[in-house]
């Protein structure tokens, strides 16, 4: 068969505007366009091995620099199931034995969804490069062809495969360009638990809010003023923008049938600190939160004195990870 393993790492992303809510049909198609910021320090890896039992199996990837992790069994069975996708799709035979982890907490609203399926999908591609049916079609797959094979896994790890901006229309991913070319990137992470309501199921529950009606229309306007002030490098409407953004989602969330959320008293405190900063200084971070408890921290490379005066004030509230481009080295604080 060649070879003996095959191993692929993705990463995670933070979206701007956001996935929520599906569109008509299968696939995990979205029911507006999403942007996002791949955050190439928070990766998934892995690992596909020859397996002789009779069928397919998940177990934790344990290396020093993995997080402990656990699936829970509708975790490995999603997991599994989009393997046994991309070997049809990939022409591939035989069983296997995936083994991932993470280098940052899972099913915390960090995106691990997105990086774990955007990992399995590459391995799954270099494997049948090596091992498939079809060499030549495989071969052939431009970068955007793979995320839409991802997409069917989990719709936001189709924006895992380009670095460092990442646009999703419908069937997946590609690569946009703005002037603003790296960031640097805090998340304060104020739950490493498991969320009770996983991303998956807040899907389907924010359509029975009244505010669903209109939230595409509302999320595509905004994507336009977002690209529009990007590229005339307006930080501080880009901000604004992305503000309301994630609140138009929280707001999604507490509004259901029967309602529910992520935020906690951490998250406003971290949230009101941000307000102060700008207050304060006319400037600051970026801020958006996914379906999560964790804040989310962007900024241009010239405010690296704001992202130290945010790690301080944060202090013994949360842990912070930061990219390696903001520390150093890649580094988390307490």
């Amino acid at each position: 068969m060649g070879l003996e393993k095959w191993r692929a790492e993705a990463p995670a992303n933070i979206a701007l505007i956001k996935y929520m809510g599906k569109g008509d049909g299968v696939g995990n198609r979205p029911a507006n366009q999403s942007l996002s910021y791949t955050l190439d320090h928070l990766i998934s890896v892995v690992e596909i091995r020859p397996h002789e039992g009779g069928h397919d199996l998940w177990n934790p990837l344990r290396e020093e620099s993995m997080e402990s992790m656990a699936l829970s069994e509708k975790g490995r069975e999603r997991f599994l199931k989009h393997f046994d996708f991309l070997k049809v799709q990939l022409q591939i035979k035989g069983n296997f034995e995936i083994r991932s982890g993470n280098n940052f907490p899972s099913d915390c609203g960090i995106a691990s969804s997105a990086s774990s399926f955007a990992a399995l999908t590459k391995a799954a591609h270099q494997m049948a490069l090596d091992c498939g049916l079809d060499r030549g079609a495989v071969e052939a797959l431009t970068p955007e062809e793979i995320s839409r094979l991802s997409r069917h896994g989990s719709g936001s790890s189709c924006r895992s495969f380009f670095s460092p901006w990442s646009l999703w229309k419908d069937e997946g991913g590609e690569a946009v360009q703005f002037p603003w070319t790296h960031l640097h990137h805090q998340v304060v992470l104020l739950e490493r638990s498991k969320k009770e309501v996983s991303s998956s199921e807040a899907h389907k529950r924010v359509v029975s809010s009244e505010l669903f009606q209109g939230r595409a229309s509302r999320a595509e306007k905004r994507l336009q003023k977002l690209v529009e002030a990007m590229n005339k490098q307006d930080w501080k409407s880009s901000c604004e923008l992305v503000w309301a953004e994630f609140w138009d989602m929280h707001a999604l969330f507490e509004t259901s049938a029967p309602p529910f959320g992520y935020m906690t008293d951490r998250s406003f405190k971290i949230l009101e600190m941000v307000r102060e900063i700008w207050k304060s200084e006319g400037d600051g971070p970026m801020v958006t939160m996914d379906a999560g408890a964790n804040v989310h921290l962007l900024y241009r490379p010239d405010q690296k004195k704001c992202a130290h005066r945010m790690l301080m004030g944060v202090g013994g509230l949360a842990q912070v990870l930061s990219s390696p481009g903001l520390t150093g080295e890649a580094e988390s604080y307490l």
